[in-house]
């Protein structure tokens, strides 16, 4: 099956897009965007193929043998499990890294100590990753760093004091590894993982029917061929592709919105580094754009930084907003100041839920200035970005659309985040099947 890619790299996140020759979507990746651009790219875009294969799962299995809810749950397991087969191809990784980490004339009075302690923490890690991928378990993260991490230092401190030895120096042989660890995305063929899950699934006793095993067959069986892929994102100059395979994200922006909601004609995106205010046509064409041009001021970096002045998730930051009732008036938008102003009025005593609101209202007004300048909003208007999640900003959002546009169909997508990619993927199924391919980046 020919495959088009559109990969997004972000300031905070890269995106991956997986279509068809139909153009639907197969699958969509995101893993954080690191130093290492090629690797986040890589993670990416192999995100985007395993979401692929969950397509052709259900495209491939016959409702008609059981229920759609009893095929959900069979998925579910499966995905579960297939997780739990990544997280322990890693985590050997980890341990053969870290092994290789005892070699040195550092640890030659203490190397074989090391080395059985790394035993005994990483047969615990073994131990503990079923229960961490068991129905019903939560995860702060689904990046391997992040789960790898915060059960190897639990584990190794109580190992290494065990063992009589400094705790310091696992930490060390811990902190040498995950770069380059997570610098090798799982290598393993994804077919060879998805066939140890379902014997994972069946060995744990879920009776698997006949029909649903041939039709996971059948799915895996399909080669997913990488036809074209495109790059775009604030990190676009960096990919490591050639030139030709890279698209600017005003158009991908620009294209992936109308993909998603043919009737728009304006776009704002508020990203990690940057606000867009796009007006397309109605081919999804970009005719106008402005962007701010100086500073992440109003953007995910900004709402960030606030996140982390007040000790809170970046998630947290929308839901305590929207307590508010009186939001406090922000005379700045200003990363470097923010933090400052931020100090003062909790000093004065003012509430953490009406700051948090005049900020986000302060980041839209400063968005909507953006947009005017690009030539206003029509209808249909198309909301995309990681701040597209944050409902205090999607409040003021439609508050400012009303009084200053009236009523105007506002569109957001839960996937909104691909917006990029998705555009990057149209691009390169264009390019590949030789439609036109708009204009040049």
């Amino acid at each position: 099956m020919k495959t088009f890619v559109g990969i997004d790299l972000g300031s905070t996140t890269t995106k991956a897009v997986l279509l068809d020759e139909s153009e639907k979507v197969l699958g969509r990746g995101i893993t954080n965007s690191r130093s290492n651009y090629e690797t986040a790219c890589r993670v990416a875009g192999q995100e985007a193929a395993v979401d692929a294969r969950f397509t052709l799962f259900r495209r491939e299995i016959d409702s008609g043998q059981g229920g759609a809810d009893e095929i959900e749950v069979f998925l579910g397991d499966l995905e579960r499990a297939f997780r739990l087969e990544q997280y322990l191809e890693q985590l050997l990784d980890l341990e053969e890294t870290c092994g290789e980490q005892v070699q040195g004339e550092r640890f030659a009075k203490t190397g074989e100590g090391v080395k059985q302690a790394l035993t005994e923490v990483f047969g615990q890690l073994r131990d503990q990753a079923p229960a961490m991928f068991a129905p019903g378990a939560t995860r702060k993260s689904d990046f391997f760093r992040d789960i790898a991490g915060s059960r190897y230092l639990a584990v190794a401190e109580a190992v290494a004091r065990d063992a009589g030895l400094a705790y310091e120096l696992l930490l060390s042989v811990y902190d040498k590894s995950i770069i380059a660890v997570e610098n090798r995305p799982p290598s393993g063929k994804l077919s060879d993982k998805f066939k140890r899950a379902l014997d994972r699934i069946v060995s744990d006793g879920a009776g698997l029917d006949q029909e649903l095993h041939q039709g996971i067959d059948r799915a895996l069986d399909i080669e997913l061929e990488e036809t074209y892929l495109v790059g775009t994102g604030y990190g676009r100059v960096t990919l490591p592709f050639s030139k030709e395979h890279i698209r600017s994200e005003i158009l991908c922006h620009g294209l992936g919105a109308h993909m998603m909601y043919p009737e728009t004609r304006t776009v704002l995106d508020i990203g990690g580094q940057d606000t867009k205010g796009i007006q397309v046509d109605s081919s999804g064409i970009v005719e106008n754009f402005q962007m701010n041009d100086r500073c992440a001021a109003g953007c995910g970096r900004y709402l960030g930084y606030i996140a982390d002045e007040m000790n809170m998730g970046l998630h947290e930051l929308g839901p305590l907003a929207m307590q508010s009732d009186k939001p406090a008036r922000i005379n700045s938008t200003c990363t470097v100041f923010a933090g400052a102003e931020l100090r003062d009025r909790l000093a004065l005593g003012e509430k953490r839920e009406d700051i948090l609101a005049g900020l986000h209202r302060a980041i839209i007004l400063r968005a909507m200035s953006i947009i005017s300048r690009s030539g206003g909003i029509e209808d249909e208007f198309t909301f995309t970005g990681g701040v597209a999640k944050n409902e205090a900003a999607v409040r003021e959002l439609k508050k400012l659309v009303q009084e200053n546009y009236g009523d105007v169909t506002i569109n957001i997508d839960p996937d909104s985040i691909y917006t990029g990619a998705l555009g990057g993927a149209e691009f390169a199924r264009r390019a590949a099947m030789g439609g036109n391919a708009g204009v040049e980046a």
